[in-house]
């Protein structure tokens, strides 16, 4: 009897073992990020989270990929480092089914130099590098067209492309596609390059050195990203209603000077 006892009272203990564990599982969320500024601006925003009975674990990567990649296998439950036009080619291309939540932040896109001071010294057939990324290269392209560096047949279309699109090329420069994250310890060996600003502040540049920048009105405002099936996951909205705070905007504000811009905040 007293071996009956025991079983049963050590299988009671061992359930709610289990519950208790399953129930701090539901409670911890797992955030894709780039370095800068998209995990710092989550780990500023943990305590915060922490309050409303979330544990947030950051998972940091250092390029454009593997943060959808690592959502789309369910590795993380969420990501903060992309545009939505991004997203939206990575579901197009990779057949990914994630979701933009909210808008936070915008990253401007810069153009810079370390052999010239101004855009008129740069020499016709330059060398000067994009980012890779499908999206990221239409947006460098875009910004080239609306500072007069070159021309796009429709500077509307975020799908722009190096050999189907530039129309005029007065310097004739020559566009070299290269990884965004390696963009900045590629420009010291070229004449100029288009660089997104995290990495760009992330190597320890500002945008006040790029010769010309996209301002608070780009279209390519980073966002907080989710899967279809877990966008309403209480956890998540729970993340969202924090980086949309007065905190995080303020914590924008103060840490990066400008550099990095608050958007979507409640009011």
């Amino acid at each position: 009897m007293k071996y009956v006892l025991g079983v049963v009272a050590l299988s009671f203990a061992l359930f709610f073992s289990a519950c208790g564990n399953g129930e701090q599982s539901k409670q911890t969320l797992v955030v894709g990020a780039t370095p800068v500024p998209a995990s710092e601006i989550l780990e500023f925003a943990k305590p915060l989270l922490a309050k409303q009975g979330v544990d947030m674990r950051v998972q940091v990567f250092t390029d454009y990929v593997m943060p959808d990649v690592a959502l789309d296998d369910k590795s993380t439950d969420a990501n903060l480092y992309q545009h939505k036009p991004y997203m939206e080619a990575q579901n197009a291309q990779r057949g990914f089914k994630l979701v933009s939540l909210a808008p936070v932040y915008v990253v401007p896109l810069g153009f810079y130099s370390k052999k010239y001071t101004k855009l008129e010294d740069i020499p016709n057939g330059a060398d000067i590098a994009l980012p890779s990324d499908s999206s990221n290269l239409a947006r460098a392209l875009i910004l080239l067209h609306d500072f007069g560096v070159i021309t796009l047949k429709d500077p509307s279309n975020l799908a722009s492309t190096i050999e189907s699109d530039i129309v005029q090329n007065p310097k004739n420069l020559r566009f070299q596609p290269i990884e965004a994250a390696a963009l900045p310890r590629a420009l010291p060996t070229l004449d100029g390059a288009v660089i997104n600003a995290n990495y760009a502040l992330q190597a320890g540049m500002s945008i006040k050195e790029a010769f010309f920048h996209e301002n608070e009105k780009s279209e390519y405002v980073n966002v907080l990203v989710a899967r279809e099936d877990n966008q309403d996951d209480d956890r998540i909205i729970k993340l969202k209603e924090v980086l949309l705070s007065k905190e995080v905007a303020d914590f924008i504000l103060e840490k990066y000077k400008g550099e990095i811009l608050p958007v979507g905040m409640q009011q």
